[in-house]
């Protein structure tokens, strides 16, 4: 769990500095920067979902994905304890941005191949390399964040901690099933996932990404059928 804490503590930190020196940058440069950040998003996106071996388990994953993800509401439950913790936390002036801080902030630190593979890496082999790494990136991407978004990118290190968390602990359950094969196709899922959280950032197009999430995982089982029926693998 060393790597998911330190990840979820640079978080903190990140969000408290944006917090208490983001007003040194103007709204205008925040806006760019958010922008040019949203941009960097699409690309990491892009890059991974191409990496897939085969598209139809792409397809299959997120339809599946998100019927059990419209099931569950993933999305209106995130926005639900986004809405608990901002009654607990939020000032009266920080309320109407701190829910939607809190769920862009949790997306963007939760989806994707570094919060999946690192998890895994930490609980199976003990490695910490990629959880380090990717605590450095959100750290400096909180910053930023905070300093344009509010209290609500600290908070966002709870679902960090429980996510990457249960994935860690975990890891042992799923040894010897995440071939390679399997760990592309859950990448390329997920990086889908992550353009659509560069779409909500740049506000081009709402994409219900948290209803999404349930596709990366649903790929495991998706990957294993088609290639055992050597459908396109």
């Amino acid at each position: 769990m060393l790597g998911t804490i330190v990840n979820a503590m640079a978080i903190i930190l990140g969000g408290l500095i944006g917090l208490f020196f983001g007003q040194a940058l103007s709204e205008k440069m925040k806006t760019t920067v958010i922008q040019g950040i949203g941009l960097v998003v699409l690309l990491i996106g892009i890059t991974m979902a191409i990496q897939t071996k085969n598209t139809l388990v792409v397809i299959a994953s997120l339809v599946l994905g998100g019927i059990i993800g419209e099931l569950i509401d993933i999305e209106l439950r995130l926005e639900n304890f986004g809405r608990w913790l901002e009654s607990k936390l939020a000032r009266n002036g920080e309320k109407s941005g701190f829910t939607k801080a809190f769920v862009t902030a949790s997306l963007i630190y939760c989806v994707g191949a570094m919060a999946i593979m690192g998890s895994l890496e930490s609980g199976l082999k003990g490695n910490y390399n990629i959880l380090f790494a990717k605590a450095m990136l959100d750290g400096i991407s909180a910053v930023v964040f905070a300093s344009s978004m509010g209290l609500g990118v600290l908070a966002s290190a709870i679902p960090v901690f429980i996510y990457q968390g249960a994935i860690t602990l975990g890891a042992g359950l799923l040894q010897g099933i995440l071939s390679g094969q399997v760990v592309s196709e859950m990448g390329a899922v997920g990086g889908l996932l992550i353009v659509g959280i560069g779409f909500n950032i740049l506000e081009i197009k709402e994409v219900k990404v948290g209803n999404l999430l349930p596709g990366i995982f649903i790929a495991i089982p998706i990957t294993l059928l088609f290639t055992k029926l050597h459908l396109g693998m």
